[in-house]
């Protein structure tokens, strides 16, 4: 982890604002609401992106590998180094892989992902010294904010699913029975 000082917390907390502002158009259009944003070193604004894998039918389609492509496409190069990547959740192994080939220099991310996470909660793949390159992370940032999103997305999500199911059964309870809304109509 790294430690900052006031002007590089108040940019990461700025930076970590647009990514959550992807990561709420996500939700918007039924995607988990992950969002991300990819600066160069000089702290310039490259790629910003959201999950996408539900919308483009593509497993890969994280926010995090989105901006990795976008910027490498836009540089022309697949080396990011000097890049800071910001992320509304802790990245899955996929992403953290991504970063390493990209040379990402810096990683911040908002909640930890107990499920898959690959930097401290499930693996922690960014300690393995067998790897030729480092990032540095910092963990934390607007955690809150993010959970709060994640959570509120889910339970939504869950909420259609027990309606939509409650609606099936419904139904299928006036199969059984032989009832159904015209029968009465039939019957007279």
């Amino acid at each position: 982890m790294i430690l900052m000082g006031e002007d590089g917390d108040r940019r990461d907390l700025a930076w970590m604002t647009l990514a959550l502002d992807y990561a709420a158009r996500g939700a918007v259009q039924g995607e988990v609401p992950v969002g991300a944003v990819l600066l160069d070193a000089d702290g310039r604004l490259l790629a910003a992106a959201h999950n996408t894998p539900v919308q483009s039918h593509d497993p890969s389609a994280h926010a995090e590998m989105l901006v990795l492509r976008q910027a490498a496409q836009s540089l022309r190069n697949y080396r990011l180094t000097g890049a800071t990547l910001y992320v509304t959740l802790e990245p899955c192994i996929m992403c953290v892989g991504a970063m390493l080939h990209a040379r990402v220099t810096r990683l911040v991310y908002a909640a930890s992902d107990p499920k898959t996470g690959a930097v401290e909660s499930l693996y922690h793949l960014l300690e393995d010294d067998r790897f030729n390159h480092r990032i540095v992370t910092k963990g934390g940032v607007l955690a809150a904010s993010s959970a709060t999103l994640l959570r509120d997305f889910f339970r939504v999500r869950r909420c259609r699913k027990e309606a939509g199911a409650a609606s099936v059964a419904t139904v299928e309870a006036g199969v059984e029975t032989g009832q159904r809304s015209g029968d009465a109509t039939l019957q007279s």
